[in-house]
């Protein structure tokens, strides 16, 4: 969706008519969370005027407490109204996604969206009018317990493209698409996924800072409609074992003006030498930006054989295993789709990420290693090594290990964004570690 710039003036009458009530200025910290500060619309000049403050502290991976006094700016391109009544007189909430200033009135490094407006910055730089993002969020809906909390027994019994009574999230699914149309999103699709209670909505591309902030938007509206018709939504990216996870499939195309820089009708794949080392550079840093676009510990339960998820670090056309495929669609829709990320990701960090290393593989002329166009699956350890298909990092720890190794990564979100993230994954990762699951008592108690 093409979004509207609007001005002070246009978003105070807009208020007015609309009958809000509250502003929700929202944010998101270093691991990815949605956070808002709601005021009353007699606060709304403060808003406009950016000089809305908050305390940083308080925030996962901001700041100490002895600097804590912070701005929000909000990006008044962003502001929309939630389509949903907040009280029986017809009150509205309006949104508006702020960037983070320190009390200097500073662009804060800790702030993800300001990471991703400087890498933005740096291909612009190079020669590229825009990074254009389309992702495909997939999420489970669950059963609520008699006291209204979150089960693990799933909604139905659907599949891939199934229908009611199957497919029992069908109106929950259909609500969900109506309101995102409300709130000025173009709906391509939406359909059940694989697995059962798993569903995926597809929404078009767009510019990657608006792509950005469009993921968290849908997160936000996909949990509170299922919430409203007695669902729980999650995109956990493996909620229940044996069956397929959620991932969060980007494709992602640079453009030149008007062009697509990633095709060329002269070459056998209809791929650039731009795309080529694009390509180059998402392999040559995969195993680094896994920790961004994998972030928690149950995303290496999901990136495992057997479950449709890559595990290794390949690229096809013509196939679904490998990390990075080629749709078939050329043109201005030549894109690459990188299949790995899940919809934990912070979306701003991640698609920095994954731009730095694309823009890293421009520069250096990084070629990738031949298409895989077999069931990496079913090759063994060798043909995996002749073919030099590496994998990817198989727990959190491990890929914390190599995004702490990647200078080009650790650039793209900065240095404060890195360490607070390496740290908490860190501390997460050793959390888990010292807890016994059941799989443990199960194979263990009575055999030792």
């Amino acid at each position: 969706m093409a979004r509207k710039s609007f001005t002070k003036e246009e978003i105070k009458a807009i208020i007015a008519d609309e009958n809000v009530e509250f502003i929700r200025v929202t944010f998101t910290d270093v691991l990815g969370a949605i956070k808002n500060v709601e005021v009353p619309i007699s606060q709304l000049d403060k808003v406009l005027d950016n000089n809305l403050m908050f305390d940083g502290s308080s925030i996962e991976g901001f700041v100490r407490i002895n600097e804590s006094d912070m701005y929000l700016y909000p990006d008044l391109s962003t502001f929309m109204i939630f389509p949903w009544a907040t009280d029986s007189h017809g009150g509205k909430v309006a949104r508006l996604i702020a960037d983070i200033y320190t009390s200097d009135r500073e662009p804060f490094a800790g702030d993800p969206r300001h990471a991703l407006r400087k890498v933005l910055a740096d291909a612009k730089a190079e020669g590229f009018s825009a990074f254009n993002v389309g992702t495909e969020p997939e999420f489970f809906l669950f059963k609520l317990d008699a006291n209204g909390n979150p089960t693990t027994e799933l909604n139905d019994k659907g599949g891939y493209f199934d229908l009611a009574p199957l497919d029992m999230g069908e109106n929950v699914r259909r609500e969900i698409v109506l309101t995102l149309e409300k709130m000025g999103f173009e709906i391509e699709a939406a359909h059940h996924e694989v697995a059962e209670g798993q569903h995926e909505v597809d929404f078009k591309y767009a510019s990657a800072l608006e792509a950005a902030d469009n993921i968290q938007t849908f997160k936000l509206v996909v949990k509170t409609i299922a919430r409203k018709n007695g669902y729980f939504a999650t995109f956990m990216p493996k909620p229940v074992a044996g069956i397929n996870g959620s991932g969060m499939h980007t494709n992602m195309s640079l453009f030149r003006g008007d062009a697509n820089a990633f095709e060329d009708t002269a070459d056998e794949m209809g791929l650039s030498k731009t795309a080529y080392n694009f390509l180059g550079g998402l392999l040559a840093h995969a195993t680094a930006f896994t920790a961004l676009a994998n972030p928690t510990v149950n995303s290496y339960k999901r990136l495992t054989p057997g479950f449709e998820a890559p595990v290794y670090v390949a690229w096809s056309a013509s196939n679904r295993s490998p990390m990075v495929r080629v749709p078939a669609s050329r043109g201005k829709s030549t894109r690459l789709e990188l299949r790995s990320v899940d919809p934990t990701a912070n979306p701003y960090t991640t698609l920095a990420a994954i731009l730095a290393a694309g823009l890293d593989g421009i520069k250096h002329e990084l070629e990738p290693l031949a298409s895989v166009d077999k069931n990496i699956y079913l090759m063994d350890e060798n043909e995996r090594a002749r073919a030099g298909i590496t994998d990817l990092p198989d727990t959190l720890l491990a890929a914390v290990r190599e995004l702490s190794q990647d200078d080009t990564i650790i650039a793209a979100i900065g240095s404060h964004i890195a360490d607070k993230f390496i740290e908490a994954k860190k501390i997460e990762y050793t959390s888990y570690r010292q807890y016994v699951s059941k799989w443990e008592t199960d194979a263990y108690l009575e055999n030792y």
